[in-house]
C-alpha cells in the first residue's frame, strides 16, 4: 500500500482501445462475454461514499475493468471506519477518505484509472452527466433523491446502497426503456428435432428435455420437408418436457427428417421508476421467504433512520432505548402514509435497526458490495437481469446469545473495531479475537475470507491463530479477482502473499498467521496431524475441487470441528454450514458428475462443437503426451515390455506407438516435423472421413429402414488441404512445433518455410479398405476391441524386435507436452482450436473461437469478483454464529444465489441422520455422521470385543482399512494369536505395514449384532494408540 494521495495509473502501452486483455480477464470473460466487457471498458463510473460498503463496490468494479472510476467522499477518516474499510490505516485518520483510498484502489487494475472528484458534487449535479453509472452509498436520503432525480431524467443507471449493522438495502433505477440484452446469462437452449406435425408440435430426439418455458422463442435449421421453417423465429408453448408447440405450421408442408432447434434470446425492456416514486410504491426482490413481511417494514425503518439523522445530525446511539423509541415513532408516522399497504411494524425489529444504525460490519459490506457492483455491471453492459428495484436483507440470526449486549458494552472505544462492537459488544469481540481458524485455500474466496477476518479482528487476541495453506503460485489471471495480489506477486506463493497483504490491512494480525504450502490430504497427515486439528476452533474451505473438499470434510467430522463451505460458478454461488452433531456433512450430498460424451460419438459421429473440442483434446494427448510417456518408460524401466504385454489391454497400440516415435517417424529436422503434421492433417480430416463414408455411405439405411445419417448422426465431408486456409495452416504449424518440442528440435514460425516444405511433399493417395471396421453406435460392441491385442506370438515378437534396445539409447528421452491453456505462445490452444474446428468443418458444425475452445478444453471455471465477495460475506455471517456456539438447526442458513437473475434463497441445513440399536438398557439412538465409539487408551482386541459387548453389541467382524483384524469365523489358533495383541501391534502384523508415527488414533469398522441378535448398523470405533 502507498500513502500517496495521487497516483497516475496508465493502461499498458501495448493495449489498444476496445481490446480485452484475455490473460487478465480470462475467467471473467467466461461470465460476461467480450461484448459486455467492451461496453464496460468504455464506461466511466462514479462512486459516492468511501466507507466499507463504498470501497467494496469500488474494488469489485476496478477488478471488473471499467474505463475509469471516480470517487467522491470528502469526509475525514474516523477510526471506526477501519472496521470495514480495508484500504484505510490508523495514520489516515483525519485525512479525506476519497484521496486516501484512490491510489490504493488504483493498484488493483492498470486498465482502470482511479481519480477523485474534488468539487462539491451535490451543488453541481450537472457534473454527473459524464458518467455512465452513478453509485451512492451511506448518503442522506435527501441527497440520494437529488442525485437520482438527475440520473433518472438523463437515463444514467443509478444505484444506492446502505448497510447498518446486520441490516442493508440496495435500490436500482436504470431509467425508462432500459434494454436487457441477456436476462439470465445462460447459453441458448438447443436440441435435435425428432418430428414436427402439422399442428406445430415439436418432439425432441431421444426424449431429451428441451428446457423451454412458455413464451421463449426458437429458431430451426436443417429441417427437411419443411424447409421454409428454417431461419424463422417462433414463440414456444410448452406441452411437456420433451415436446413444445410453435403453432399451426400446416402451410409449411410435411416434415421429412432432420432439424435442429435453438433458443432465440430476445432482449427485455424494463421501465424503472425514480427513487421518489419507489419510496411511495416500492417493488421488492424478496431475499428470504421466511421473512416475507420484512421488506416493507425495513423500507419504512430506513426512512425513519434518515428522519432521525436529519433531526439530530447523527445516527441513533448503539443500544440506546430513548433513540430507538424516537426512531419507532418516526417509523409509525411514515407507515401511516402507505394507506391500505401500511405494514404492521414490529417494534423489536425497528428497535434493532436503531440499535445497530452505527454498526459497520465487513461481512455485510461484502454481501451488499458484491451485489451492488454486479448491478453496476448490468447497468453498463445490459447483461443479466437487473434488480427491480429494492432489496432489503438482514441477518439478525447472527446476533450472539452467549454474550451480553448493552449500551455500555456497545459504546465506541476509539478502536478500529468500534463498528463491530456497536452491534455485538465488547464481550463478543473478545471471543472473535481468540479464535483459532484454519483456512484451506488462498485463491479468490480465500483472499476475500482473509480480508473479512482481518476486519473482524479474528485471531488478533492472545489465544488467536489463523493457519492458511495453498500449494499454488500466483498467475496473471488470478489478479482479476484475487484482490490481495499484485503484478509483482506473480510466481510467488498465494498463502504467503495473502497473509502479508491482510497483515498490512490490520497490523494486529502480525505474528498471528501461519502460512503453509501443503495440499491437505492423506499424504500430508504428518503436517496436518492430530495435534493440529484438535487445536482448531473451526475450518473454512476455499477450495475449487471436490476431492480436497471431501477430505477436509472427513477430517472435520472425525475431529468434530465446524466447517464453513462455499463455492462459486460465474454469477452463481452457494454456502453450506457443517456443525458437529447437528447438520449433515459436505460429503453427504454429491455434486452432479462431470459431463462426458460417448466414445462412439467422439470417434465418428459428433454433432456439436463440444464433441469436436473433446476429440481435439484427446488428439493432443495421443500426439504429444502419451507417446512421449510410453517411449520414456520403455527406455527407462527394465521390465516395461514384460509388464505391458502382461497387463495392458492395448499392447499392440503401445508398441506400435513406441516404434513409430523411435524408429519409423522419428524426425531429425524441423522439416520432417512439418511433413509429419501435414500427413496427420490428411489422415484425420480426409482419409478417416473417406473411410467412414465408405463404411456408411450417405444414402445407407439401418436394418429398420431409416436413414443411417439422421438424428444425431451428421454425414461428414472430407477436407482438401489448402495452405491459404488459416485453420489448415494453424493446424500444421502448431502440430509441427509441438512434435518438434517432443524431440527437442527448434521450431520455426516463418510461413514461407512451411509452404516450401509442403509444396515439395508427396502426399500418398488414399483408398478406403473393406477390412476396416467402425462401431456404428455405443449400443453395439466395438469391433476393434480385440485389434489392440496380438493375433499370435510371432507378430508380437516381430514388433518387439523392431524396437531399438534401451541400452543403445542410454540417456535419450522425449519431452512430453504438459498442457497449459493460458500461454498463448506455446501452440497448445492453437492446436486444439484448429483441430476441433477442422473436425467441425468435416461435420458442418459451427466452429468455435479460441476463447470458447479454451474454456471447454481447459475446463475453466467461470469466475467474477462480485459473486466471490457476496458469497464470502454470507459465510462470515455464519461464522459469527459458529463463534457464538449456536446449537439449533434453525439458527443456521445455507444460501444459494444467482446474481444474473437476480436470486437469493436461504434454507436450513439438513439435519444429520440418526440411527438406533437395542442396548442392555433399551434403545440407543446415535448420530450416523458425528457419533463413534471412543476407547481413550490403547487396548487389546479382546478388550475391544468385551467393551462392545458391554454396550450390548457382539462383533462378528473388525477391520482397519482393508485389513480384517477379527472374524467370528476365524480358526481358534488365529483367534488365540490375535486376541491378546494391542491394536497398533495387531494392525501392523495383519497389514504388514507400520502405523505412521504421527498417528494417534486407529479407525476401526465393525459388523455387529445387537441384543436381539439382529445385524445392525453402528458407528465406527476410534482407538487411541498414542
Amino acid at each position: 500500500m502507498t500513502d500517496s494521495s495521487k497516483m497516475q495509473i496508465d493502461p499498458p502501452a501495448d493495449s489498444a482501445v476496445g481490446t480485452i486483455d484475455e490473460g487478465l480477464y480470462s475467467r471473467q470473460l467466461y461470465v460476461l462475454g467480450h461484448e459486455a466487457m467492451k461496453r464496460m471498458s468504455q464506461s466511466d463510473v462514479l462512486i459516492i461514499g468511501m466507507k466499507g460498503l463504498g470501497v467494496e463496490i469500488a474494488k469489485n468494479i476496478c477488478l471488473a475493468g471499467v474505463k475509469s472510476l471516480t470517487l467522491y467522499d470528502p469526509n475525514p477518516v474516523e477510526i471506526a471506519d477501519l472496521s470495514s474499510q480495508y484500504f484505510l490505516q490508523e495514520i489516515d485518520v483525519g485525512k479525506r477518505r476519497d484521496e486516501v483510498t484512490s491510489p490504493r484502489l488504483g493498484e488493483l487494475n492498470a486498465y482502470t484509472p482511479v481519480s477523485v472528484h474534488q468539487k462539491n458534487l451535490f451543488e453541481d449535479v450537472e457534473s454527473l452527466s459524464r458518467f455512465k453509472t452513478v453509485v451512492i452509498t451511506e448518503a442522506p436520503l435527501e441527497i440520494q433523491l437529488k442525485v437520482n432525480e438527475f440520473c433518472h431524467k438523463n437515463k444514467i443507471p443509478y444505484i444506492s446502497a446502505e448497510v447498518r449493522g446486520l441490516f442493508g438495502n440496495i435500490f436500482c433505477d436504470f431509467g425508462e426503456g432500459f434494454v436487457v440484452v441477456d436476462p439470465n446469462g445462460e447459453n441458448p437452449l438447443s436440441g435435435i428435432v425428432a418430428g414436427i406435425d402439422s399442428s406445430g408440435l415439436v418432439t425432441a430426439l431421444d426424449e431429451t428435455r428441451h428446457g423451454f418455458e412458455d413464451g421463449d422463442h426458437v429458431m430451426f435449421s436443417e429441417v427437411e420437408g419443411m424447409e421454409d421453417l428454417n431461419g424463422v423465429e417462433f414463440k414456444v408453448e410448452v406441452k411437456g418436457p420433451y415436446t413444445f408447440s410453435i403453432g399451426d405450421v400446416s402451410q409449411y408442408g410435411t416434415y421429412l427428417r432432420g432439424g435442429l432447434f435453438t433458443q432465440v434470446k430476445a432482449p427485455k425492456i424494463i421501465n424503472f421508476q425514480s427513487q421518489a416514486e419507489q419510496l411511495k410504491k416500492p417493488e421488492f426482490l424478496v431475499s428470504d421467504y421466511a421473512k416475507f413481511d420484512r421488506p416493507l417494514q425495513l423500507h419504512v425503518g430506513f426512512q425513519a433512520l434518515h428522519a432521525f439523522s436529519t433531526e439530530h445530525n447523527t445516527l441513533p446511539r448503539p443500544m440506546n432505548k430513548e433513540d430507538a423509541a424516537e426512531v419507532f415513532k418516526y417509523a409509525t408516522a411514515i407507515a401511516e402514509t402507505y394507506g391500505e399497504e401500511k405494514p404492521e411494524l414490529s417494534e423489536d425489529l425497528i428497535n434493532e435497526l436503531s440499535f445497530q444504525a452505527r454498526g459497520d460490519l465487513a461481512p455485510m459490506c461484502s454481501v451488499f458490495g458484491g451485489w451492488a457492483a454486479q448491478e453496476v455491471v448490468k447497468g453498463l453492459s445490459g447483461k443479466f437481469g437487473p434488480l427491480v428495484q429494492h432489496l432489503y436483507f438482514d441477518s439478525l440470526e447472527s446476533l450472539p446469545s452467549s454474550t451480553q449486549r448493552s449500551e455500555e458494552l456497545c459504546k465506541p472505544l476509539g478502536t478500529r473495531y468500534d463498528g463491530q462492537i456497536a452491534v455485538f459488544g465488547t464481550q463478543f469481540q473478545d471471543k472473535i479475537s481468540n479464535m483459532k481458524q484454519f483456512l484451506v485455500g488462498a485463491g479468490a474466496i480465500g483472499c476475500e475470507m482473509l480480508k473479512n477476518w482481518a476486519m473482524l479482528g479474528l485471531a488478533t487476541g492472545p489465544n488467536g491463530q489463523i493457519s492458511v495453506t495453498d500449494m499454488d503460485s500466483i498467475e496473471k489471471s488470478n489478479l482479476n479477482r484475487q484482490f490481495l495480489f499484485r503484478p509483482k506477486d506473480v510466481g510467488k506463493l498465494k498463502s504467503d502473499c495473502a497473509a502479508e497483504a491482510v497483515q498490512a490491512m490490520n497490523p494486529q494480525l502480525n505474528g498471528k498467521i501461519t502460512t503453509l504450502k501443503d495440499r491437505v490430504g492423506p499424504d500430508t497427515e504428518n503436517v496436518f496431524n492430530e495435534d493440529f486439528w484438535e487445536a482448531l476452533d473451526g475450518v473454512t474451505n476455499a477450495l475449487d475441487n471436490v476431492e480436497a473438499r471431501t477430505y477436509v470434510d472427513r477430517r472435520c467430522v472425525f475431529f468434530k470441528k465446524p466447517l464453513l463451505e462455499s463455492g462459486t460458478l460465474g454469477t452463481k454461488g452457494n454456502t453450506q454450514v457443517v456443525i458437529p452433531g447437528l447438520t449433515e456433512s459436505y460429503s453427504n450430498s454429491q455434486d452432479p458428475p462431470e459431463q462426458s460424451f460417448p466414445m462412439c460419438t467422439l470417434r465418428s459421429f459428433p454433432n456439436k462443437i463440444e464433441h469436436t473440442i473433446a476429440w481435439a483434446r484427446e488428439l493432443f494427448e495421443s500426439y504429444f503426451v502419451q507417446p512421449a510417456e510410453n517411449v520414456n518408460l520403455y527406455l527407462s524401466q527394465p521390465n516395461f515390455l514384460e509388464a505391458t504385454l502382461k497387463h495392458s489391454g492395448n499392447q499392440k497400440q503401445i508398441l506400435e506407438t513406441i516404434r513409430d516415435y523411435l524408429v519409423l517417424s522419428k524426425p531429425i529436422t524441423f522439416e520432417e516435423c512439418v511433413a509429419w503434421a501435414r500427413l496427420e492433417f490428411e489422415k484425420q480430416y480426409n482419409n478417416n472421413i473417406q473411410q467412414l463414408l465408405f463404411n456408411f455411405p450417405k444414402d445407407s439405411e439401418t436394418s429398420t429402414g431409416t436413414r443411417f445419417w439422421s438424428g444425431p448422426k451428421r454425414a461428414p465431408d472430407a477436407l482438401t488441404f489448402d495452405w491459404e486456409n488459416e485453420t489448415h495452416a494453424v493446424f500444421v504449424k502448431a502440430a509441427a512445433n509441438l512434435h518438434a518440442f517432443n524431440y527437442g528440435i527448434k521450431g520455426n514460425l516463418d510461413d514461407e518455410f512451411y509452404k516450401k516444405v509442403i509444396d515439395q511433399m508427396m502426399v500418398p493417395d488414399f483408398t478406403p479398405s473393406s477390412g476396416v471396421k467402425i462401431q456404428a453406435s455405443d449400443a453395439e460392441p466395438d469391433p476393434n476391441a480385440t485389434a489392440q491385442r496380438f493375433d499370435d506370438e510371432d507378430e508380437m515378437q516381430t514388433l518387439v524386435q523392431s524396437l531399438p534396445a534401451p541400452s543403445a539409447m542410454a540417456g535419450y528421452r522425449l519431452t512430453k507436452v504438459d498442457f497449459e491453456k493460458d500461454d498463448d505462445t506455446n501452440h497448445h490452444m492453437d492446436f486444439i482450436t484448429a483441430a476441433s474446428n477442422l473436425r467441425a468443418l468435416n461435420y458442418s458444425i459451427t466452429p468455435a473461437d479460441k476463447h470458447k475452445t479454451k474454456g471447454i478444453a481447459g475446463k475453466i471455471i467461470p469466475a467474477i469478483a462480485t459473486t466471490t465477495s457476496l458469497v464470502t460475506g454470507l459465510v462470515c455471517l455464519e461464522l459469527y454464529k459458529v463463534i457464538d456456539g449456536k446449537n439449533k438447526l434453525e439458527d443456521y442458513k445455507n444460501a444459494f444465489i444467482n446474481l444474473a437473475l437476480p436470486f437469493i434463497g436461504f434454507g436450513e441445513p439438513v439435519a444429520s441422520p440418526k440411527g438406533s440399536y437395542l442396548g442392555p438398557k433399551g434403545e440407543v439412538t446415535f448420530d450416523k455422521i458425528w457419533d463413534r465409539f471412543d476407547f481413550d487408551h490403547e487396548i487389546t482386541l479382546q478388550e475391544l470385543l468385551d467393551g462392545m459387548k458391554e454396550k450390548g453389541l457382539v462383533c462378528s467382524m473388525v477391520s482397519c482399512g482393508v485389513s480384517l483384524l477379527y472374524g467370528s469365523f476365524f480358526p481358534q489358533k488365529k483367534l488365540a494369536d490375535r486376541l491378546h495383541l494391542k491394536m497398533r501391534k495387531l494392525v501392523e502384523e495383519v497389514s504388514k505395514k507400520p502405523v505412521p508415527p504421527h498417528t494417534k488414533n486407529l479407525i476401526l469398522e465393525v459388523c455387529v449384532d445387537d441384543e436381539t441378535g439382529e445385524d445392525v448398523e453402528v458407528p465406527y470405533i476410534c482407538v487411541r494408540v498414542k
